[in-house]
């Protein structure tokens, strides 16, 4: 029997601790399959007893695996990225169960997160230090960078496989132990994932999964024991962990929300720009944090060009369950969640946006209790909306009209997020000019979805990160270590020394 088919048989999903399920009845709730509406499995609510079981099993895990050379903490991850790769299928299948997205797409999520592995598995390159032999007369200085110790995260629904992986293998690699509180709406794959590494040779408390809520959070942020945690997920709940973990001495990376925008000069190519928007605005069906959810357009002949460029592709664009690789959209991941964004798109009509295509109609032949959206875009829409203002995070584009460049800039600019931006232009002058203005963390030129790969850094700036340090590539070694700095002398030829009362110097 496949590690999906013991989930899926199990009535209750529980957890994994010290390298073995544990089951906690304490509270549950519904998963549900988005396509269907119907509850698939439940999933157990941590206890506070729970998560300290999880955090003790860290804690007895840590001295060995600190002192386990980088090497072979190398070697265990590349056993678990072969691991990972040959069970792809089955732990794609699992997020499009549980979160909607459309099969190619968990795929895609899917290898994202592989590839921050793949970076892991160099971290004995990444850990060398830096010595300089004869830093003062007989004396010899070098830094290491050591691990932090236990260490946890809190990731979202959107990508139940690749966010975690942005954390849980620098971290280890570090030689860190590692506590993960995934989503509650779809911990499927995490703990098929978790089972994996174990299989690589992982010791057992290494890594370990706690599904839960707030109870759950709550814990992981009061636990002295946690050195540092890592969050994505809304401004408001991002701001909560930063301001809760540092007030309890730890350290901490909170991503939060995001609005994205899209900025299509007149020489753009038009045909290219509706095809990037389509994909960024409505793959995944908006539930992106790097989703392009405003396109700015400078000129009105640009604007009526992609708005209508658009409202041709949305009438052919295919919804419908996330395991049909036919479709290019599936269902959001739940009731209350689509009814949020059918109320955004309410919002906008109220507040003047013209309504160019509206989705909120949208049924499913065969998944009439599915939690479906059609593909909305407004057109006219002003910086005072709230359309405009709030991440929506649903398949809702909102086009602005601009005089120039410069306008569209200081849109982008004066908003209070800044994860991501990109322009579509043919002008290397434009482009350069935008790239090193904009205020956004990330910068994409003609590239709609710059997230950075591996071996880069991935964060925003303004209210959309809260933290000095970005996650995965080079940053995560940063975050999940401590340098320390050794300087050593060692007398030499029986030389007996006077007392020396200045401030050491290198002369």
């Amino acid at each position: 029997m496949s590690n999906s088919d013991q989930l899926n048989s199990s009535a209750i999903v529980g957890h994994f601790i010290n390298g073995v399920d544990v089951a906690d009845d304490h509270r549950t709730q519904p998963v549900f399959d988005p396509a269907t509406g119907a509850v698939s499995r439940r999933v157990a609510m941590a206890s506070t007893a729970t998560v300290s079981r999880a955090i003790d099993a860290a804690q007895a895990a840590f001295p060995a695996w600190r002192n386990t050379p980088p090497a072979k903490r190398a070697g265990v991850m590349f056993r678990f990225k072969q691991l990972l790769e040959e069970h792809q299928d089955e732990i794609a299948a699992a997020i499009t169960s549980e979160h909607g997205k459309v099969v190619d797409d968990a795929k895609g999520e899917f290898q994202r997160g592989v590839e921050v592995v793949d970076y892991a598995c160099g971290i004995a390159e990444l850990l060398k230090g830096e010595h300089s032999r004869n830093a003062g007369p007989g004396i010899d200085s070098w830094s290491e960078f050591q691990p932090l110790g236990v260490v946890a995260g809190i990731t979202p629904f959107n990508f139940p496989a690749m966010v975690p992986m942005w954390m849980y293998p620098m971290a280890i690699a570090c030689g860190n132990t590692f506590v993960l509180k995934p989503s509650e709406k779809d911990p499927t794959a995490p703990l098929l994932i978790a089972r994996l590494f174990k299989q690589a040779g992982l010791p057992d408390g290494v890594f370990n999964v706690v599904n839960g809520d707030k109870e759950a959070v709550d814990e992981l942020l009061r636990d002295k024991r946690i050195q540092a945690l890592s969050f994505v997920g809304s401004t408001p709940i991002a701001e909560h962990i930063y301001t809760t973990g540092t007030a309890n001495g730890k350290r901490v990376q909170a991503l939060g929300g995001a609005k994205n925008h899209a900025v299509v000069m007149p020489d753009a190519d038009l045909d290219n720009v509706v095809s990037a928007l389509m994909g960024a605005a409505y793959g995944s069906c908006g539930e992106r944090c790097m989703a392009i959810s405003v396109a700015v357009c400078v000129g009105d002949e640009t604007a009526d060009a992609v708005v209508s460029g658009l409202k041709a592709r949305l009438h052919l664009l295919k919804v419908g369950p996330g395991s049909d690789s036919g479709n290019d959209m599936g269902p959001l991941i739940t009731q209350v969640h689509r009814d949020k964004v059918k109320g955004y798109v309410d919002y906008g009509v109220e507040e003047g946006a013209e309504l160019v295509v509206d989705g909120r109609a949208l049924v499913v032949e065969g998944c009439e209790s599915g939690f479906f959206l059609g593909g909305c875009l407004f057109d006219r829409v002003t910086n005072n909306m709230k359309i405009y203002q709030e991440e929506i995070f649903g398949p809702v584009l909102c086009v602005v009209r601009a005089e120039s460049e410069d306008q569209a800039l200081q849109l982008i600019n004066e908003h209070e997020y800044g994860n991501g931006a990109c322009i579509f232009t043919r002008d290397g002058e434009a482009a350069r000019y935008f790239s090193d203005n904009v205020q956004a963390g990330m910068v994409g030129i003609n590239v709609p979805l710059p997230v950075p790969v591996a071996y880069h850094s991935f964060g925003g700036w303004k209210r959309s990160l809260f933290g000095d340090l970005y996650a995965y590539g080079p940053d995560a070694v940063r975050f999940y270590t401590r340098r320390k700095t050794i300087t050593q002398r060692w007398p030499s030829g029986g030389v007996r020394e006077s007392a020396q009362f200045s401030f050491p110097s290198g002369s």
